[in-house]
């Protein structure tokens, strides 16, 4: 794997940020959503090789809890260890800010759900039908947490 960096996301960022995002999920986050989120000050970073966007992170803070809402690799460079690195990233400033990190993930990705454990995430909770599935319908998500 050749070098990466992390650095902020900026609204530049945005178009290739929603192309991996619209290759990445079924219900990909809009425009909007990545607009509101720099506007509000969350903590937003892009992962890059070289000068290519290869995935992201947004995680927002208040008080002392955090909450990581998303973290995208392009499908394209999956399996190769860019998402745990990006998510180590993702916990240092969490660590530094919050008392615990919070997520929801859809149990059907077992890859997510297996880094998170493996990083040290416990599920604590379900949001039944919170996320909508190809095809009509809705899929609970498992609510993890870690504690720093």
């Amino acid at each position: 794997m050749s070098e990466f960096s992390i650095r902020l996301m900026t609204t530049a960022d945005l178009p290739a940020v929603l192309s991996i995002e619209a290759r990445a999920h079924s219900f990909p986050w809009t425009s909007g959503i990545f607009e509101d989120g720099l506007k509000s000050g969350y903590y937003m970073t892009v992962m890059e090789q070289g000068a290519t966007v290869i995935g992201y992170g947004v995680v927002q803070v208040i008080l002392d809890e955090g909450h990581l809402l998303n973290i995208t690799i392009d499908p394209k460079r999956h399996g190769k260890g860019l998402g745990r690195q990006l998510l180590h990233h993702l916990l240092d400033y969490a660590r530094n800010r919050t008392d615990t990190l919070f997520l929801e993930v859809r149990p059907s990705n077992i890859h997510a759900v297996g880094l998170y454990q493996a990083e040290g995430f416990n599920e604590v909770g379900l949001r039944r039908n919170y996320y909508p599935v190809a095809g009509g319908g809705r899929e609970d998500a498992m609510v993890m947490a870690m504690a720093f």
